[in-house]
């Protein structure tokens, strides 16, 4: 049986990640910070096959990681999966919003995923084996205007599994990067942003999404038994860093409709504002 730790798997991806290892059997951990979710997503690993049981962890507190690395010694003695899955969004222009919100994403996005890696990495190395995915974004991979904090920790995510990647490939300890477009979650229900049209594009995005959390979760799944570097689970996905990596010119006259179209946007804002 399988010993699964899952941060952010309350909801949303999280707790689609866990589904689909309940469904091979596994023992799982669900680390997050709102109790009532965890229990539920426990209560329907169990109904699918699985074994759970709940941690309360801030992704942000390095004492809790101590004490959850306590936990599963305790409780498992060895750990073959860990992963780091919770995240919040953003969504504004480099000089809106507050400052306070890039401090809020990085803390959370990249310093907690680090900070999950550094707590679980000496458990592996002592029984040279394990895996750890890292959730990042599409956004990691290729940029969007208007989401430059959420893009900078989602790019960090990339390298630091990169990195660990090949760092501890001697180990037989395998790392993923995870990088889903966008799809229905709750991710839109935290973000921060000064601009109300950003939450309407979410939405509307959330909508053509191809892939649901279940399917982008089993196709992690299948990465992971692959030992990828890189999971690109969308097709457009797929595409789009295709497009950026041969035919470079397309995006960038892409980019740069999208740079005309915000600036428009700002400026309508703006003499609105001016006319209240």
């Amino acid at each position: 049986m399988q010993k699964v730790l899952i941060t952010g798997a309350a909801s949303g991806l999280g707790r689609a990640l866990a589904l689909r290892f309940a469904k091979e059997g596994a023992d799982i951990c669900v680390a997050d910070i709102n109790a009532e979710g965890s229990k539920e997503t426990v209560t329907m690993i169990e109904a699918a096959g699985g074994k759970g049981w709940t941690a309360h962890l801030d992704v942000t507190v390095p004492e809790q990681w101590e004490a959850l690395r306590h936990d599963v010694e305790e409780r498992w003695g060895s750990i073959d999966v860990v992963i780091n899955n919770a995240g919040v969004a953003t969504g504004d222009r480099i000089d809106a919003g507050e400052w306070a919100w890039w401090e809020w994403i990085i803390d959370i996005n990249l310093k907690g995923v680090a900070l999950g890696c550094r707590t679980f990495t000496p458990m592996m190395k002592n029984q040279n084996s394990g895996y750890i995915m890292n959730t990042a974004s599409l956004a990691g991979l290729m940029v969007l205007p208007s989401m430059a904090s959420y893009n900078v920790t989602k790019a960090g995510v990339i390298a630091l599994s990169e990195t660990m990647h090949f760092e501890l490939d001697a180990y037989n300890i395998k790392v993923t990067a995870l990088c889903p477009g966008f799809f229905r979650t709750n991710l839109d229900k935290t973000m921060k942003t000064s601009d109300p049209s950003m939450l309407k594009f979410v939405d509307k995005v959330f909508e053509k999404s191809e892939l649901t959390a279940d399917e982008v979760a089993d196709r992690a799944y299948k990465s992971l038994m692959k030992g990828e570097l890189i999971c690109n689970p969308h097709p457009i996905g797929r595409k789009a860093v295709f497009i950026k990596r041969y035919l470079g010119f397309l995006l960038r006259w892409q980019l740069r409709k999208a740079s005309v179209d915000l600036k428009r946007r700002e400026l309508e804002a703006k003499a609105k504002k001016n006319s209240a």
